[in-house]
């Protein structure tokens, strides 16, 4: 019967649905129930505060466990490469959304709100995500798990206005409807979509799957068509807004007269090669300048090696692997963005965890994963860590926090109030 030991970074679990998920998407973070349940089985035993590669190797887990599956996702970004880049002002969207869902090494971020206008460069969830809490009245906010510093400083901001770039056309945007209709009905806040970026485009979008279909036709109905009564009342009294920018390569930030902060960005101008998903952004040779004071960069996100004894490939951002199975390392497995790149939404995730599993169930089957001898588990990790000092946090430890957190939200009439130090995690709970 096999019995499964989770180690995680932070005394806190569930990754990204706790740091990742927005939080006013409450329903998106219903699998924690799931994730709850099986951590409650006497078959699994959590492990937080413990760092993988650092606190204990994967060569010693490897020793510890018959098999071992690495899924540590992508806690990196993207960067832009361009000059400018770390002038005040310009933030990624990783450290950005880390800092309002309460992830500790974001949580003294402290953005500089105090320009009206805002750049989001991407065409992704994420990017729509930011822009709308940038957005959304702070009596939504309110009701929701996002921290208490985070209000504070958005209740400040000056944003009055947020331009979504990319670099491609609107056949090719990565967000999804849903995101694209809440941004559409967001109260306080109107759309402007340039009717000439979508005229004509029906055509183009009739032989595309029906998501990209259905998404295309909204965007273009947003752009040319009246809005019913309810949203132009809505649109007409509303003291924001958001917009669309297609076919911009950002080249340059630039500095404001004291060289320190932004001022504003310079775009390359793009044309389409090819067409539909692999449509390329080519340079055209013309630039555009944007006056901003708030940048976000949200172009992707990218996976580290965990450690000197796994295969990375550094180019791809993945571990080299055959359905979940590490090449050249029998008994070590991945899954999620780590396995196959920083692309999907949480269920294209649980699926191909699925799939992994399924990799290491045909291999316990097949006697490619040898479990004729008993390994020790956690009693060999246990003295490994002791010897470090390390005190790892269990799952009944971590429900005292979260009554914790749950308590003090309550006192503000919301969902939780996230504790965002990890030493006052570990003090709650006597380590």
């Amino acid at each position: 019967m096999a019995r499964v030991d989770v180690y995680e970074k932070l005394p806190a679990p569930f990754g990204l649905v706790r740091f990742g998920v927005a939080p006013d998407h409450p329903e998106v973070k219903n699998v924690i129930n799931t994730f709850t349940q099986t951590a409650r089985s006497d078959r699994c035993s959590y492990y937080g505060n413990v760092t993988v590669g650092k606190d204990i190797s994967v060569k010693e887990l490897q020793k510890a466990y018959h098999a071992v599956i690495l899924s540590y996702g992508a806690e990196d970004n993207r960067t832009l490469g361009i000059p400018g880049e770390d002038l005040a002002g310009v933030y990624t969207a990783r450290a950005f959304v880390g800092w309002y869902n309460g992830l500790p090494e974001n949580r003294d971020l402290k953005p500089d709100l105090s320009s009206e206008t805002a750049v989001v460069l991407g065409h992704g969830n994420v990017a729509l995500d930011v822009a709308r809490i940038l957005l959304s009245p702070l009596q939504i906010l309110r009701k929701t798990d996002i921290t208490e510093e985070s209000l504070a400083i958005l209740a400040r901001s000056k944003v009055k206005r947020v331009c979504l770039v990319g670099r491609r056309g609107p056949l090719q945007v990565a967000f999804t409807i849903k995101e694209l209709r809440e941004m559409i009905n967001l109260p306080s806040a109107r759309p402007f979509l340039d009717p000439a970026d979508f005229k004509g485009l029906g055509a183009a979008g009739k032989d595309v799957p029906r998501p990209r279909r259905r998404l295309t036709e909204l965007m273009t109905k947003t752009a040319l068509e009246e809005p019913g009564e309810e949203l132009a009342g809505h649109w007409a009294s509303a003291s924001r807004e958001w917009s669309l920018k297609f076919l911009r390569s950002p080249l340059e930030v630039l500095p404001a007269t004291d060289g320190k902060r932004a001022r504003g960005i310079r775009m390359a101008v793009t044309r389409l090669e090819g067409s539909g998903e692999t449509a390329k952004a080519v340079p055209t040779g013309e630039v555009e300048d944007l006056l901003c004071g708030l940048i976000l960069s949200s172009i992707g996100y990218r996976s580290l090696p965990i450690d000197p004894s796994v295969p990375f490939d550094s180019k791809q951002g993945i571990i080299p692997n055959n359905l979940g199975r590490v090449l050249g390392a029998p008994g070590l497995y991945c899954s999620g963005w780590v396995k196959r790149g920083p692309v999907g939404v949480i269920l294209t995730t649980m699926n191909d965890s699925f799939n992994t599993a399924q990799s290491v169930l045909e291999d316990l089957e097949s006697r490619a994963l040898d479990v004729s001898k008993t390994k020790e588990g956690f009693e060999l990790v246990r003295g490994i860590l002791q010897a470090q000092g390390i005190r790892p946090v269990s799952f009944s430890d971590w429900e005292k926090i979260d009554a914790v957190e749950v308590a003090r939200g309550k006192l503000a009439g919301k969902p939780r109030e996230k504790i965002v130090d990890p030493r006052e995690m570990l003090e709650l709970i006597g380590h």
